[in-house]
């Protein structure tokens, strides 16, 4: 099982604050620090000091970490055009050497967009657009060298792109897919993932989504093992009852609901709910930390939870 630090800066995070606990996180033993891609708050917080571009900050990420592998959960396909995209994330790829991971998806947070203003078309052609990005990217990044690259799509053309500049991966940094859809989010992580996850899932709804990407695997001739499964789960995890309460209450949640929908409670349960996903098939698991003035709460799950793991 892989876990990885995953962080919602939105919602009120300098990068200093994200810098901060990302050398936390590696310094912790974990294999991964991801950050979503949002340009404004949800929920009632203020969101100060107001957001920050993933792609700046994932540079700035790259120079400042060594080890951990860094990236995205998710990026919305209504932000950015494919090709600048591509661009930013071969870019991000060379300055980590090679540890960068690109999370994409359709978008859905409508306020966002009428707040930055960023065209938000309907549901159909989101997806339609987030079809064509996953191509083109791919197809940028994988393009030889010396060669050019074209595409021609309903809300996308690429003509005689150099298809500059290379990351540092082969190929291209691993791309994860993932959502509730039952029918174009299974097939689109099938054709274009190297991973599927599912955000804040029960076991039951885990099992069913894992199976239909399988499904979708199986119909286009994939292996479905190619693929790694995973899922992002909230972490609220303390010593003792006093701990979990005050770490609840920081991030404005309960303790019953964060123990009924996310990992909660001392160690000994954290991993008890890590094995139950563990032996449903997931084989990684985000951990949300939503205080990110709290180090010592990833210092404690990297030293009682991570290095406990088989």
């Amino acid at each position: 099982m892989d876990l990885r630090i995953f962080i919602e800066p939105q919602q009120g995070a300098s990068f200093e604050d994200q810098r901060r606990m990302a050398v936390t996180a590696e310094e912790a033993g974990f294999d991964g620090f991801f950050r979503s891609d949002h340009y404004l708050h949800m929920g009632e917080v203020d969101g100060l000091p107001g957001p920050t571009d993933t792609w700046v900050t994932l540079g700035g990420l790259a120079l400042a970490t060594e080890r951990i592998r860094l990236g995205t959960l998710v990026c919305s396909a209504t932000f950015r055009l494919p090709g600048p995209l591509a661009v930013a994330a071969a870019q991000v790829d060379q300055m980590s050497g090679g540890r960068l991971e690109v999370g994409l998806g359709a978008g859905w947070f409508g306020d966002e967009h009428v707040a930055y203003g960023i065209p938000f078309p309907p549901l159909r052609e989101r997806f339609d657009r987030l079809e064509e990005q996953l191509e083109i990217i791919g197809g940028l990044w994988r393009t030889p060298a010396e060669t050019q690259y074209s595409f021609a799509g309903d809300y996308y053309t690429v003509a005689a792109s150099p298809a500059r500049p290379k990351p540092a991966q082969p190929g291209g940094p691993p791309v994860i897919v993932g959502g509730y859809g039952t029918h174009r989010t299974p097939r689109l992580a099938a054709l274009h993932a190297a991973e599927f996850n599912l955000p804040f899932p029960s076991i039951d709804v885990f099992t069913e989504q894992r199976n239909r990407v399988r499904a979708a695997c199986d119909a286009v001739a994939r292996d479905p093992d190619d693929l790694v499964y995973s899922v992002a789960l909230v972490a609220c995890c303390g010593e003792d009852d006093e701990q979990v309460a005050h770490r609840a209450g920081r991030i404005g949640r309960g303790v019953d609901d964060l123990r009924a929908n996310g990992l909660c409670g001392s160690p000994a349960e954290v991993l008890d709910g890590i094995a139950a996903f563990a032996e449903a098939g997931a084989q990684r698991i985000y951990l949300q930390v939503l205080d990110l003035d709290d180090t010592d709460h990833v210092e404690l799950l990297g030293e009682q939870v991570l290095r406990l793991l088989p």
